[in-house]
């Protein structure tokens, strides 16, 4: 399933795969996101350019609607990832 819904001012996919998201354009990955059904998220990345725009937000709400629950990051956790989930 391939969907566009983020202004990022490119042309980019978004293909939604088996408990994985990903954001790509022609010539590299923007962003992904592995979860599980449950809504445990194993890793969320956001390329370095396209950081503080909303990507890793909107990435987790789109979890949460796939699997009707609450996403939650699953251990360890990075200190960037217990700031994104509000944990420290």
């Amino acid at each position: 399933m391939i969907e566009q819904n983020l202004n990022l001012g490119i042309d980019y996919e978004e293909i939604i795969e088996s408990e994985i998201i990903i954001l790509k354009n022609a010539n590299t990955t923007i962003a992904f996101v592995r979860y599980n059904e449950i809504a445990e998220v194993e890793y969320i990345f956001v390329s370095s350019p396209f950081r503080r725009k909303g990507i890793a937000t909107y990435l987790i709400k789109k979890v949460e609607q796939l699997t009707n629950h609450k996403a939650v990051p699953q251990d360890p956790i990075s200190p960037l990832g217990k700031k994104f989930f509000k944990l420290s």
